[in-house]
């Protein structure tokens, strides 16, 4: 980068902050040299982490707030009371242009509601998503929403699928993505009115990419398809499936190896292979979902991470702004054009 691009960091926000975020701020420079950071908390508790760090604090500039949005507040209570809070005002720093995206690990709730009421959303697009990476037996994949939107019409799907399908091409470098909706069957038949109803619009649609059709809940780790698609419920449910089932297998595995003595011989013998494992199935290096859809670049990070995770949200970010995500959004979007009203039923599944 020719110039330095600036990124706002909610610093009160997360389990562990601002010691997280300090620190995942410090990783990150060392990997994105050209960054500079505003950051915003209290300065008492953020400036004597950041002196710590020489390196850090020649490209920080940190601005003081004792206000905090607490991680259980209600959406609608943290966009009215929170004007002052340093999630707030990190997203004001993207609004007026002062920073070009904003990375916290705080409420995603409020995260959302602060995000859509301040930066809007891009023409075209009705409603936002939230997109994140998941790792399959083919590499990664896309998925969104993830729990932005609980109940979607057919025509937030097919926006959702152009926004998914530009990022699989921007960020995974995947030339033609495949492009499905996660259904409870493959065949045509099967689903309700809207995620059918979608599907023929995408089947009618140039996208940047392929539209593969539908695939099911299994597909999700076979790497099927490169972007799946499906409303905020059903993702929020997917991928707090996918987690439990991760941490079960990863507990498992460890009273297996506990069992017995001959166990822990066999695990001292296979344990490179298990840290190879262990790194490609670390939750940390793929932490940072993207609010997709929105006039300015928002990445949440997972509230319980570490600095190496949170390191990794402030890489998205940067992937997301350098790439010119957003325009290539609007440029889809208006190659889309006008779209004859689809069906907005919640029929039964058939």
């Amino acid at each position: 980068m020719s110039q330095r691009l600036t990124i706002a960091l909610d610093a009160m926000g997360g389990d562990h902050a601002p010691d997280m975020v300090i620190a995942g701020a410090e990783i990150a420079r060392e990997r994105h040299p050209d960054v500079q950071y505003l950051v915003f908390g209290d300065a008492a508790r953020i400036e004597p982490l950041v002196a710590k760090r020489p390196a850090l604090k020649a490209v920080v500039q940190v601005h003081h707030t004792t206000e905090a949005v607490a991680g259980d507040a209600k959406p609608s209570v943290a966009l009215r009371a929170g004007r002052q809070s340093s999630m707030r005002l990190a997203i004001d720093a993207v609004a007026d242009g002062r920073a070009a995206c904003v990375v916290s690990a705080g409420n995603t709730g409020a995260l959302m509601a602060m995000a859509k009421f301040v930066l809007k959303t891009l023409p075209g697009i009705d409603r936002p998503a939230i997109a994140s990476f998941f790792p399959t037996l083919r590499g990664e994949s896309i998925m969104l929403d993830l729990g932005a939107n609980t109940e979607c019409s057919a025509e937030n799907l097919v926006e959702f699928a152009v926004m998914g399908s530009v990022f699989a091409r921007q960020v995974l470098g995947v030339s033609e993505p495949t492009v499905a909706l996660l259904n409870i069957g493959s065949e045509d038949v099967k689903g309700n009115d809207t995620v059918r109803a979608a599907a023929a619009r995408l089947r009618e649609t140039t996208l940047p990419g392929r539209f593969h059709g539908f695939v099911e809940g299994n597909d999700i780790a076979q790497g099927t398809v490169d972007v799946i698609v499906t409303d905020g419920f059903t993702g929020n449910v997917a991928l707090k499936t996918a987690e439990g089932t991760a941490k079960l297998y990863a507990e498992s595995l460890k009273r297996t190896f506990e069992s017995s003595v001959m166990a822990r011989i066999g695990y001292l013998l296979a344990r490179s292979a298990f840290k190879k494992l262990r790194m490609r199935m670390d939750p940390r290096r793929y932490n940072g979902a993207m609010f997709l859809g929105l006039r300015g670049v928002c990445v949440k990070s997972h509230g319980g991470t570490d600095a190496y995770g949170f390191a990794n949200a402030v890489g998205v970010a940067v992937n997301l702004a350098v790439n010119g995500f957003n325009e290539r959004i609007k440029e889809e979007m208006q190659r889309l054009g006008p779209a004859t009203p689809l069906p907005d039923t919640k029929a039964a599944a058939v």
